[in-house]
């Protein structure tokens, strides 16, 4: 097969990871028979420094003309960057916003899975971490408050801000039927996180989302309010299978469970539209401060290489073969920065993709 992948490494450490990523693609697609081409093309602080844009119309209509994106992280340090003295619309994570919206990647996929062999990484007390756990957040990602009118004027002598939080049904509908789809593929939980106490827009996700349950009747269906599931995903994460959610919600939880996994280095995403076509990035941020020390761990990036291979181009075998390596590679006890225990032996950011490569 002939895999045409746009490939944006942005900032920090994103080139470094990256790179791990398209290593062991190579390594699937030599071991059967598969070919990867990548274009590589510019987003976030590095197309400001560029273009003077964080992403170009040029850009998207490349990306919008290949299969899939394979995206490293984007941004600077927030305080110290001078791409962060630009306006809003002008910075980093403005490109990221553009380019969900220009390819309507609305369904976002973060798997959080605690492999045994980082048990020990993991934050949690003993008795959690030894139970495990294996849940999908699936997180609206084109709608909501980060989509919204927003302004900020003087209202009566006083400054006054204004995010607005918009979802219509079918909005709602797409990414709940997405999510009952990916729940009948593991082990049929779905848990809807809201606010429904409190805001209007929740009490029409729960309308929308029980209206889709009824068709799904092996499926167990349950909801719960979002401050309640920060809370549970500390206490006992292994409940989840999957857990849907707006936009902003499923922001904080994610990186909530990419914690507890041991590592934010451990933790993929997928972004999809209403086709075969997905972007897939690390859920982790850039990490300015210790880009270019090859330090990073690159494991996160490569497991979202994964996911493309299974969403986007259905190699099912061969995104088993790279997740195996990965297995494997933990199991020898090789572990970069992040993810090792004092006193343990570290290998580098470009050792580890090395490492997982031979093992494909």
């Amino acid at each position: 097969m002939n895999c045409n992948i746009a490939v944006i490494k942005g900032d920090g450490i994103g080139p470094e990871v990256v790179t791990e990523a398209m290593k062991v693609l190579d390594a699937v697609g030599k071991k059967y028979g598969h070919t990867f081409n990548y274009e590589q093309l510019l987003m976030g602080g590095c197309s400001i420094d560029k273009y003077g844009d964080p992403l170009t119309d040029e850009t998207v209509a490349i990306a919008k003309s290949k299969d899939a994106v394979l995206l490293g992280s984007i941004g600077g340090n927030t305080q110290t960057s001078p791409w962060y003295k630009l306006p809003p619309e002008k910075r980093p994570e403005a490109g990221l916003l553009k380019i969900r919206k220009e390819l309507g990647l609305f369904a976002n996929l973060r798997p959080a899975y605690l492999y045994p062999e980082l048990k020990e990484a993991c934050p949690l007390k003993e008795s959690v971490a030894e139970r495990g756990f294996d849940m999908m957040i699936m997180r609206e990602l084109t709608g909501g408050l980060y989509f919204g009118d927003r302004y900020t004027k003087e209202v009566d002598g006083v400054m006054t801000a204004v995010d607005t939080l918009t979802y219509n049904e079918n909005e709602i509908r797409r990414i709940a039927i997405k999510g009952f789809d990916i729940a009948m593929k593991r082990r049929k939980k779905v848990t809807l996180v809201d606010k429904a106490n409190v805001l209007d827009s929740s009490r029409l996700w729960r309308k929308v989302t029980e209206e889709v349950a009824k068709d799904y009747p092996e499926v167990t269906y349950e909801t719960m309010l979002v401050d309640n599931a920060a809370m549970q995903l500390v206490k006992d994460p292994a409940q989840f299978d999957v857990m849907l959610t707006e936009n902003m919600f499923g922001d904080i939880l994610s990186d909530e469970a990419s914690m507890i996994t041991g590592s934010i280095g451990m933790l993929s995403s997928a972004s999809l539209n209403e086709t075969k076509f997905g972007l897939y990035e690390p859920s982790g941020g850039s990490a300015p401060d210790i880009a270019g020390q090859n330090i990073a761990n690159p494991i996160a990036t490569i497991l979202s290489a994964v996911m493309m291979l299974r969403y986007t181009f259905d190699l099912d075998k061969e995104a088993e073969a790279i997740e195996n390596a990965v297995k494997k590679v933990l199991e020898e006890g090789y572990r970069t920065i992040d993810i090792a225990k004092p006193g343990e032996p570290q290998v580098k950011c470009d050792e580890m993709g090395t490492l997982i490569a031979e093992r494909v």
